[in-house]
């Protein structure tokens, strides 16, 4: 607590209750006593780690700010450093790399899911609608037409925007409809880096205007201010925003700001490697001194003293023959025998590297940064030496922060992205969607959606193949839930696939191995049609 905090607290606790007064009317010492015992708990502290009379933390100082207080006047400087270590730091780099390789990794696609009974459609209506709008889906979103610069195509999209939310701490989709010759959709993606939202001309923050986001009585965005050009651009010009409204008059977004909020009132996002910034610099300061000092060990410096300063000029470590030599040159070889002035010694230079002490001391250190980064030592170094146990065990940590981490952008990215298109989709007749626009709950129905990322790492298929049979065979998972946990395929893809493969092998008349169980060993069965 603050002085002001625990002086009204010794205020309020030296006040008489009813109860204190009515033991006082039979025994004033036992009032007065009563009193006193809580004024000394409200100075003490039952807590040690609020108290302030204890050496530990007696100087220690914390700010008492709301979550912009805290953050925004950081900001600026963590972002630029959290994008230099991404740059310079090898281990910062790699620890990006690593969460958006395994939450990205070749794209989050999208299998439609609707509510067929809320929509009044037979299983067969709702299959033909699904694959047709994921057809439909699939070519607006797998091409460069999504983007408004014309680069990415959508999954490109999703790992630019979750990289600039980890490095930057968020950024933004602007939704613009923009039309180019021919196209299908006139939806555009167009990503927003974090700093071009600022509020304009240094505007001072307040309670409804921070961090460039314009807000309502309720902390509910209004609108953001946008710079035109990036304030680090290389052709800088005047400093012009435009004001872009969160929402259409329709009430969907008309902006998306992708940002993890950790606290309420939070209007910006902070850099995935904020909480490390300053140790992961020293680390890298400490690395770089142990490089130079391996490298200067592995040049071999002799130095000659001597009493009056006149010794040998210089030693060359050089043995070829060949090479023609100076007077004042003395050459160092096998079985060299050098003659030294009275007085003259050798001493060699050995600074003690490299150091035996480096890599526990640096495992230890990022031991720490994993936990903060919430990735398991083993994944974030990409070194599994353990059990098969206890590396499984570190994969499914991890696995768990990466499944949150892709909900996230599901929800933050790519759903919104395919609401925005499915509006222009049933607006366009290119889809039909009957009370669409009507009934929110009707909405809701054709928008459901199922997003299948790239599965899990496996360190054992075989086992992992048998846990998944099992599941299945007790009835606790489905083979389309299996089938996305093994490698994001379509089982009903895979089963058509199968019965044509099957088929085309009964027509040539091809004669097969009985197949291959999960246990690795041959099974009686022969599948159906190649009896």
């Amino acid at each position: 607590m603050s002085r002001r905090q625990t002086i009204e607290a010794i205020k309020a606790a030296v006040q008489p209750t009813l109860l204190d007064e009515a033991i006082g009317f039979f025994s004033p010492r036992l009032k007065r006593e009563r009193i006193q015992n809580r004024a000394t708990v409200a100075m003490i502290g039952s807590w040690n780690g609020g108290s302030r009379s204890r050496r530990a933390t007696a100087e220690w100082n914390t700010p008492t700010g709301s979550a912009d207080a805290d953050l925004l006047y950081d900001l600026e400087t963590m972002r630029d450093r959290s994008r230099d270590l991404g740059r310079n730091v090898p281990l910062a780099c790699g620890a990006i790399n690593t969460v958006v390789t395994n939450v990205i990794g070749t794209g989050i696609q999208a299998r439609p899911r609707i509510n067929a009974e809320l929509l009044g459609m037979t299983p067969e209506e709702a299959d033909a609608w699904q694959k047709n709008t994921r057809r439909e889906w699939e070519l607006f979103f797998e091409s460069t037409d999504c983007d408004i610069t014309r680069n990415d195509d959508g999954y490109g999209l999703q790992g630019i925007v979750f990289r600039s939310a980890l490095e930057s701490g968020d950024v933004f989709s602007l939704l613009p409809r923009k039309k180019f010759g021919k196209e299908a959709y006139g939806l555009k993606i167009q990503v927003i880096e974090a700093d071009r939202v600022c509020n304009p001309q240094s505007q001072r923050e307040t309670d409804t205007f921070a961090g460039g986001v314009e807000m309502d009585v309720d902390g509910a965005p209004v609108a953001y201010h946008i710079l035109r050009q990036h304030p680090g651009s290389i052709a800088p010009s005047a400093r012009v925003w435009d004001r872009v409204q969160a929402y259409t008059p329709r009430g969907t977004r008309r902006i998306l700001h992708h940002f993890d909020r950790r606290r309420p009132g939070q209007t910006r996002g902070y850099p995935y490697l904020s909480p490390v910034i300053e140790l992961l610099k020293q680390l890298g300061h400490y690395t770089d001194a142990e490089v130079m000092a391996a490298v200067l060990n592995g040049m071999f410096s002799v130095f000659v003293t001597s009493p009056d300063g006149n010794g040998l000029n210089s030693v060359s470590l050089n043995d070829d023959s060949s090479s023609p030599s100076k007077d004042n040159e003395v050459k160092l070889g096998s079985g060299s025998i050098v003659d030294l002035l009275p007085g003259e010694k050798i001493e060699i230079a050995d600074p003690k590297r490299p150091n035996q002490a480096f890599d526990p001391f640096v495992m230890a250190i990022l031991r720490q940064i994993g936990v903060a980064l919430e990735l398991p030592f083993e994944v974030l170094v990409k070194h599994f030496t353990s059990s098969y146990t206890a590396a499984r065990a570190a994969l499914q940590e991890a696995w768990r922060f990466f499944k949150i981490r892709r909900r996230w952008l599901v929800k933050s990215f790519c759903a919104p992205v395919y609401e925005a298109w499915m509006e222009e989709a049933v607006a366009s007749g290119r889809i039909a969607a009957p009370g669409f626009f009507d009934d929110p709950a009707i909405r809701r129905a054709y928008l459901g959606c199922l997003w299948i990322g790239d599965a899990q790492s496996q360190i054992d298929p075989v086992k992992e193949g048998e846990a998944a049979a099992l599941r299945i065979e007790t009835g606790t998972s489905t083979l389309e839930a299996e089938t996305i946990a093994a490698n994001g395929g379509d089982w009903e893809e895979n089963a058509v696939q199968q019965g044509k493969e099957r088929a085309r092998r009964k027509e040539l008349g091809l004669v097969t191995d009985a197949p291959v169980a999960i246990t690795g060993k041959p099974t009686t069965n022969v599948p159906p049609g190649e009896e």
